[in-house]
């Protein structure tokens, strides 16, 4: 397991050929989309684990997971790609994009909506979540690439 392949991020909605410094399809930032290809395995995990821990945390906020097994099920009878590597609220995510709108009941897919959240759609707890999840990762990256820009 530790000699995985670190597939990319990206999903094919690039930002940053418009001027974003974070892509708003992959979160990654412009330097990591622009260099991805000549990264080591280790620089790619490093990038990868950033994401995947950035997802779960906004994902935390508005889902829990109530049943792993089902929810890995569901994904395998989807055909819906995702990595086993990453936390089981990462999976959720992966669920939402492919069919946010068709899930009437989550318990069948294996997860719940936090009570403060069930007053809004799949679709619009997704979308939400990418927008989080988005300004997590520009925050990041103001704070940690640019500070030393901001202060010459």
């Amino acid at each position: 397991m530790l000699d995985r392949p670190v597939k990319t991020p990206c999903i094919g909605v690039c930002s940053t050929g418009i001027g974003d410094l974070v892509c708003r399809g992959c979160k990654r930032f412009v330097h990591e989309v622009v260099d991805w290809n000549g990264y080591s395995l280790q620089q790619k995990r490093i990038v990868d684990s950033r994401l995947a821990q950035f997802l779960a945390q906004c994902m935390a906020n508005r889902f829990e997971v109530v049943n792993e097994p089902v929810l890995k099920a569901q994904l395998e009878l989807q055909l819906i790609r995702y990595d086993q590597s990453h936390a089981p609220l990462c999976w959720v995510f992966a669920i939402l994009k492919a069919g946010a709108n068709q899930i009437t009941d989550p318990s069948l897919f294996g997860f719940a909506v936090l009570p403060w959240c069930q007053n809004k759609s799949l679709k619009q707890l997704r979308d939400e979540v990418d927008e989080e999840y988005f300004q997590l990762s520009q925050a990041h990256y103001e704070r940690y690439f640019l500070q030393g820009v901001a202060s010459e």
